[in-house]
């Protein structure tokens, strides 16, 4: 159960890492937004960083096996990097609308399955 909490909580704090450093990119398309300074865009993604790590640290206190949970260091980060991509993926194509995915994205993405595998296995 703990690793089921880790990881739903690893993809809600990528939701917001993935808008706190992408996100302001699409707002040019936002009459308010788009007349911020660089310094308003930074604190804008910070305040969205916030909620980034408010997710972030209870997933990897909940995951680690230093803190009772099932996942190594290389677990927790080898889960969080497969999220973040999928979570960036997600959002990109049907969120900001602004890539497609093609077939060498997917080809990547099978390579990190295989990573994932080897990490995991326990030799």
């Amino acid at each position: 159960m703990k690793s089921l909490y880790c990881i739903g909580l690893l993809t809600v704090s990528n939701v917001f890492m993935t808008l706190a450093w992408y996100g302001h990119l699409q707002l040019k398309q936002y009459p308010l937004f788009a007349k911020l300074s660089l310094f308003g865009i930074i604190l804008l993604s910070w305040g969205l960083a916030f909620f980034e790590y408010v997710f972030q640290v209870p997933a990897n206190r909940i995951g680690s096996e230093e803190m009772g949970g099932p996942f190594s260091l290389f677990e927790l980060k080898t889960i969080q990097e497969a999220v973040s991509l999928t979570v960036f993926t997600l959002i990109t194509v049907y969120f900001f609308k602004t890539d497609k995915l093609a077939w060498n994205h997917i080809v990547g993405f099978a390579f990190m399955v295989i990573a994932v595998f080897f990490i995991f296995k326990k030799w």
